[in-house]
């Protein structure tokens, strides 16, 4: 039986009351919720019972610690992580740990997954479950690997359901729309997505999700002149045609740390004729946004320069100073950060113990001398 109810401004604000002494300025508001800003990711390991485990535990811990925003995708893990992630939810709900209305869920769907386990042969796998039962069509696949078709966001939705153990996902994302422009056109891609946002738009109306949008990796990061570059303006067109102007596109996923802080600093994107960084766009509309990468898959745990360090004070580890410069960012609801042990989670926690850089604090990072 899948647990009912969804993430509540009424349960997220109890929530951040049982921390809010701790941590302070680790809450803030987005899509009319109380959010913790780190949040736990699930996409590191190897599809592995002991794998499994680890991010169950590694997901109570967090909880435990102040962590409301959890975030996977259908494919992480070929659809494990989405798995332990409902496990701990539902152990953690059944002992009276937690409430549904005091988290929030968020996952993703678009590649194409096997289920638990990697298949002797991934293309019968794909033409038996896919194919011939009539779930995609052959041209809807894009560099071998993504679809995003309604019917196939359906499905996922379903899944990403049942797996999770929710009749409610907080958050849907279409995970890496830019890799369908790999084979059609930027009119084809839009109207593509105004498909799947569409579809989204319904799952909304029916409770099978609260509200959508768009993790990307490059889409929002490039410049004009990639492949893969994506207008967020026109993003927000397709979604008021989906769904009018109360629709449920409500945030967006993008790398930022230390090493990529593009959505900050680069303009890609167009806003009343200017040419200004994605959280520009994104702050204007509205739209919360969670940065993935947030420690680049542990690149950035170590080897922050000492005049950057100096920038970061009162944490004890780079971990901790890398996840503080995502969190601090102006227009960044949530850093997530991939944690599959909890002493990872008890270390990169510690980070909000420390407040975030007030706005004066986060510039200066950026001065002439000590540019990232």
């Amino acid at each position: 039986m899948l647990i009912s109810g969804c993430a509540t401004a009424e349960g997220t604000a109890r929530f951040e009351g049982r921390f809010a002494t701790k941590l302070p300025g680790h809450f803030r508001p987005a899509i009319g919720l109380r959010l913790s800003s780190i949040g736990l990711g699930t996409y590191l390991g190897e599809p592995t019972a002991a794998y499994d485990a680890l991010y169950r535990h590694a997901m109570e811990r967090a909880v435990e610690l102040g962590v409301n925003v959890i975030d996977s995708a259908i494919n992480y893990r070929h659809q494990r992580s989405e798995r332990a992630i409902g496990q701990a939810l539902a152990g953690m709900i059944g002992d009276g740990r937690l409430k549904r209305d005091e988290i929030f869920i968020a996952t993703k769907g678009g590649f194409l997954t096997f289920d638990a386990d990697e298949p002797a042969d991934p293309a019968a796998f794909f033409q038996e479950n896919l194919i011939r039962t009539g779930l995609i069509r052959p041209e809807e696949v894009a560099a071998g690997c993504h679809v995003m078709s309604p019917k196939y966001l359906e499905n996922q939705i379903d899944s990403s359901c049942r797996n999770l153990g929710i009749e409610t996902i907080d958050l849907y994302y279409v995970h890496n729309p830019e890799t369908q422009l790999s084979v059609v056109s930027p009119d084809e891609f839009y109207r593509r997505l105004e498909a799947s946002f569409v579809a989204l738009e319904k799952a909304a109306g029916h409770g099978k999700i609260r509200a959508y949008g768009t993790a990307t990796w490059n889409g929002y990061r490039a410049g004009r002149e990639s492949r893969e570059a994506m207008s967020l303006q026109e993003v927000m067109r397709v979604a008021e045609r989906a769904g009018g102007k109360h629709h449920h596109f409500r945030a967006i996923q993008l790398p930022f740390n230390l090493a990529m802080p593009e959505a900050l600093v680069a303009r890609t994107q167009q806003s009343e004729g200017d040419q200004v960084p994605a959280l520009q766009v994104a702050r204007t509309r509205g739209l919360a946004v969670f940065a993935s990468a947030s420690l680049l898959q542990s690149q950035l745990s170590s080897g922050i320069p000492a005049e950057i360090q100096n920038f970061l004070p009162g944490l004890s580890s780079d971990a901790q100073r890398a996840i503080q410069f995502v969190r601090s960012a102006p227009g960044i609801t949530s850093a997530l950060v991939g944690m599959s042990q909890t002493k990872h989670v008890d270390e990169n926690l510690g980070t909000a113990q420390v407040a975030p850089l007030a706005l004066d604090q986060f510039r200066r990072i950026f001065s002439k001398d000590n540019a990232v």
